[in-house]
């Protein structure tokens, strides 16, 4: 069933599978609106379906700021849904989250333009982190090819415990 020919009301079950690095990045070249670059630092991603077809694809990566990539720390680089598919987001954060917790991992972090806001990861448990840059990564001494989309961003954490995030809140003073 396509997702756009739901009616209001109708309950459709959302499943989560694993899929490699390059169907994901095939579907999100296709899908994606507005990053369509090849992923980076890939670690893992899922496909999200919806009755046995694929609406969505999510992967997680290292972090890409330097600064950040403690080995205890991954980032969601990519959720890439159809529109029309309910929930299908919320859905993907909640289960790359989950996995990443699952594999060790204290802290998940993501970002969303400043114009994007933010539902899907409130409501699967992230807390919003604040103004987090954005902008190009180049600088006079060390030059780098543009950045596909260099807007302003919000940062999202969602951290493992309470104990793994008065870790991080202590190490950040």
């Amino acid at each position: 069933m396509n997702p756009h020919d739901m009616t209001i009301g109708q309950a459709m079950s959302l499943t989560v599978r694993p899929i490699s690095f390059n169907a994901a990045r095939e579907w999100i070249a296709r899908t994606h609106r507005h990053l369509r670059e090849p992923v980076t630092g890939w670690l893992f991603g899922v496909e999200i379906l919806m009755s046995d077809k694929r609406v969505g694809v999510a992967c997680v990566g290292r972090p890409k700021a330097r600064m950040l990539q403690d080995g205890l720390t991954c980032e969601v680089t990519r959720v890439a849904v159809v529109e029309g598919a309910r929930n299908a987001c919320s859905f993907a954060y909640g289960a790359l989250r989950k996995a990443a917790i699952a594999l060790g991992y204290q802290r998940v972090l993501t970002y969303t333009r400043h114009d994007e806001h933010g539902v899907s990861l409130r409501a699967s448990g992230w807390t919003c982190d604040g103004e987090a840059g954005g902008g190009e990564w180049t600088r006079p001494s060390r030059t780098r090819e543009a950045t596909e989309d260099p807007v302003i961003k919000r940062r999202w954490v969602y951290y493992a415990s309470d104990a793994a995030r008065l870790n991080y809140i202590k190490d950040a003073r």
